[in-house]
């Protein structure tokens, strides 16, 4: 093959070139915008649609201007946080962390790391916020206190009449009392001083002057007559008994419960009937060791005369013409009744119940005048003083209540106890209180004060109850699950005598 033949000619391929589109592309435009002004067809319209037209633009200098901003901000802050002063004291930076409402300790943090983080939250909220915080919190107390101040809402018309009625009987009483208070005080204090002396020395000599056996199962609550001539007893096998003073011999006994009997009281103007009299007396000519020969003097009367409560709810009246309770209170089931107590009028009843609450029944009319709240936990003890203006009440919550039945206003709050309010007394003059509680030892409250007096370390167990010597307060009884009572001065306090002799648990006591 020569060499002409080995050569290949390539086809140069023709170029062609193009000139600027710009005419062209404005040309379809404006075609495109007449057909669709005059309606053209859906796929130059479809072709106009996909054409994205917008008048949004992105300002770049103000997104870089909040960047610069927070950067700045930033190195500000940290500079006023290298400038801070935070205490050293660990202590008091968990305080300050509490008071910002931040946990006072993170996992695996050290005072160091919990002091900078301090100085981080300050950074941010500012120098004073712990300052303000705690202004905020004051601010908040002052709004809740004024929101659980004392309230009232609209009561029967028969608790209206009773205050009245409470308000008219307590105003002369307490006016007598005061007047017999400015005569003792008109007594030489010698006198006075031989006369609380001479009280307290025969205290420091009681003794037994007899036992008996009041029931087969323990007796839970034991109260004198006015007259201290009949002792009325409650027992847990649910009877409850009426005994002479001092001979212990059984003149009645009241059946009508069911359960656990809490507690028995008599009316405070309730005296011996001639019945009982008689019948103490011919017990006593016949020998104690007999049947008590029977008395034809007249029954006693119908009125009410005693009153007792129990677990399962249940308050029956009695008298003492008959066995079988004379009437009932209804309303406090299923609920216990762990007291019931007289007003000093004999009028009213009040009644602990294990709902929080205690009642006040008017005995005239059978009616509930007051469902009184208040406690947080069970109501246990009442005790209304002499003049029959206030009551005592205290609680399984450790704290006890003093309520002005004319108002209805909680006048006192006693604060102190560590354990359940067991038993609660007023002394004869007035403004004195005592309560016992499960922390082994008695309180004593002054009214006018508004203040704890004293506080009794009383037993090595619990106090189950504590009575006033009823006609002059020189002394006190304490009952303790110690197995014993004891007698206190007043108002020197110190131990008068010591009553042993029981070989269980005491779990009342009474002054005549």
């Amino acid at each position: 093959m020569s060499d002409d033949e080995d050569i290949q000619l390539v086809k140069k391929s023709k170029q062609v070139h193009y000139g600027s589109l710009e005419e062209q592309e404005r040309a379809r435009l404006a075609a495109l915008a007449a057909a669709a002004k005059e309606g053209g067809d859906e796929v130059e319209e479809k072709e106009v649609g996909e054409i994205h037209i917008s008048n949004e633009y992105m300002e770049l200098e103000d997104e870089m201007s909040k960047d610069k901003k927070a950067l700045l901000e930033e190195f500000e802050r940290r500079r006023k946080a290298r400038q801070l002063n935070v205490s050293t004291d660990d202590d008091e930076v968990r305080r300050s962390l509490r008071q910002l409402g931040e946990p006072q300790c993170l996992f695996g943090e050290g005072p160091a790391e919990r002091r900078v983080r301090l100085r981080d939250l300050l950074s941010y909220l500012g120098e004073d916020a712990i300052h303000k915080k705690m202004e905020e919190e004051e601010a908040r107390i002052e709004r809740d206190r004024g929101r659980e101040g004392t309230w009232y809402h609209e009561g029967p018309t028969q608790l209206r009449e009773a205050r009245l009625w409470i308000a008219k009987y307590s105003l002369p009483r307490a006016k007598e009392r005061l007047a017999y208070a400015r005569e003792q005080m008109a007594t030489a204090g010698s006198v006075r001083a031989a006369a609380k002396q001479d009280s307290q020395r025969r205290a420091s000599a009681m003794s037994i002057y007899c036992s008996q056996i009041g029931d087969t199962r323990p007796l839970s609550f034991c109260r004198f007559s006015s007259d201290s001539k009949m002792l009325i007893t409650a027992s847990w096998s649910g009877m409850v008994k009426v005994w002479s003073v001092p001979g212990c011999v059984p003149l009645h006994t009241l059946r009508g419960h069911t359960h656990n009997v809490s507690a028995a009281v008599f009316r405070p103007d309730t005296t011996t009937p001639q019945y009982f009299l008689d019948k103490i007396e011919a017990s006593e000519k016949a020998g104690k060791d007999q049947e008590p020969m029977e008395v034809t003097s007249e029954q006693p009367s119908e009125a009410c005369t005693m009153a007792s409560c129990a677990y399962d709810g249940t308050v029956h009246l009695w008298n003492f013409k008959s066995d079988e309770p004379m009437a009932s209170l209804e309303g406090h089931s299923p609920h216990r009744v762990a007291r019931v107590e007289f007003h000093p009028s004999g009028k009213f009843l009040g009644a602990c119940v294990f709902d929080h609450s205690w009642r006040l029944w008017d005995l005239e009319s059978g009616v509930e005048v007051l469902h009184q709240e208040g406690h947080g936990k069970p109501v246990y003890c009442i005790a209304f003083q002499c003049d029959g203006s206030l009551a005592a009440t205290g609680g399984f919550d450790s704290f006890g209540r003093v309520w002005d039945l004319r108002t209805g206003r909680c006048v006192m709050f006693l604060e102190g106890h560590l354990g359940n309010i067991l038993g609660v007394d007023w002394a004869p003059n007035g403004y004195t209180l005592a309560t016992a509680a499960a922390d082994n030892t008695a309180r004593l409250w002054d009214l006018r004060k508004r203040a704890n007096l004293y506080t009794l370390p009383a037993h090595t167990h619990l106090l189950s109850d504590v009575r006033y010597q009823r006609s002059n307060g020189h002394f006190l009884t304490t009952a303790s699950y110690d197995g014993t009572a004891r007698l206190w001065s007043s108002p020197a306090w110190h131990p008068l005598h010591t009553l042993s002799g029981h070989d269980n648990k005491v779990m009342t006591s009474g002054t005549p």
